[in-house]
């Protein structure tokens, strides 16, 4: 190298350690991924039209992620805009086809978590936000809380601008009547139909998918923008004929949700009893940032060693800030997708696809 040339390329980086030159930006490669549950969801026991359709939903929701990171838009803006369309889609269990709890009400927990800062917020038991993961942002971002539960929790998203709607308004009758069949198994009585809800159908409604596939489940994604910033989140409806004001590990950070640019974003779906004692999605991450083991592996040992050694059931989705992705699920199906920069978008349901 000419000596001149060097002289001004010792300069350049000693100015840019002091701070005088700014730093460029580096630029990642973009990569999202989705889940829309876990369950008992086998090939044998779901008609073609209805897993053609959870499909194309799980496609629609990874490419609408895809575009908000595509045009450089945020983790966290990313996480939201999919979450969003799921809890709009009543194909899951979140939002507007959300399960029902016990005494025939839908309760909806929501969490996000930006990996940058580890800022957190969420929401819990609430009955008529419409949006619970914009619930949950605003939390994080416009109070000086990490969680916020009931009636006070939807006083708070309305106080920002988020829509409020009737609890009928996420009523869908096959939820409904899973619920039926749930409490007629477990001997318990069957709630009235909730106010404002429509009229019951003339005939029994056909199920699309078996009666457990969203006995349990979840909504959630984790993502990675341009900047190189990890985010998560999750929203759900929670168990089918849980007990009223039951919590699961969804909104509960380092359980169900969690991300760190130091380690990887989880979102998580399954018997949340069990995901919060173990808590989960933490436990995956510090097997990254601590024990420096791959994500996969981590996620590995985690779902099939320590939940299944508990007798827990479920699954996650995670990503690391290199770009990457995992999931992992001990249950027969988990409906899932993937998309990174570049790519086309990956869909999965079954436990033997990869």
């Amino acid at each position: 190298m000419p000596h001149g040339l060097h002289f001004t390329c010792l300069l350049a980086a000693g100015l840019l350690a002091a701070g005088v030159l700014p730093a460029q930006a580096t630029s990642h490669k973009w990569s999202i991924v989705v889940h829309g549950g876990a369950g008992v969801i086998e090939r044998e026991s779901m008609p073609a039209a209805t897993e053609a359709e959870y499909r194309a939903a799980m496609k629609t929701a990874v490419e609408t992620g895809a575009a908000v990171l595509e045009k450089g838009g945020t983790s966290l803006d990313a996480v939201q805009a999919t979450i969003q369309y799921l809890e709009d889609n009543p194909l899951f269990n979140a939002g507007k086809g959300a399960v029902f709890t016990a005494d025939g009400r839908n309760e909806l927990d929501s969490a996000i978590m930006d990996g940058a800062t580890l800022n957190a917020g969420s929401v819990a038991q609430l009955t008529r936000t419409r949006h619970p993961i914009a619930a949950a942002r605003a939390v994080m971002e416009k109070s000086p809380a990490v969680m916020l539960a009931g009636p006070d929790a939807d006083t708070f998203a309305a106080s920002k601008g988020l829509e409020q709607v009737d609890n009928s308004y996420f009523f869908t009758e096959r939820r409904w009547q899973g619920l039926i069949k749930q409490l007629q198994k477990e001997g318990k009585p069957i709630p009235p139909r909730p106010a404002g809800a429509p009229p019951a159908p003339a005939k029994p409604l056909a199920m699309l998918e078996p009666a457990d596939a969203h006995k349990w489940g979840t909504v959630g994604v984790v993502a990675l923008d341009e900047a190189g910033n990890i985010a998560a989140g999750t929203s759900t409806g929670g168990l089918q004929a849980k007990l009223p004001g039951r919590i699961g590990d969804s909104p509960i950070i380092g359980a169900g949700t969690y991300a760190s640019n130091h380690s990887c974003a989880v979102s998580g779906t399954g018997t949340g009893e069990y995901f919060i004692r173990l808590t989960i999605a933490r436990e995956i991450c510090a097997l990254v940032e601590d024990k420096h083991m791959k994500l996969q592996a981590a996620a590995d040992e985690v779902i099939h060693k320590q939940l299944e050694g508990i007798h827990g059931d479920g699954g996650i989705i995670a990503i690391a800030p290199d770009g990457e992705a995992a999931w992992s699920f001990n249950t027969p199906g988990m409906y899932r997708a993937r998309m990174s920069q570049g790519s086309q978008p990956t869909i999965a349901i079954y436990s033997d696809e990869p």
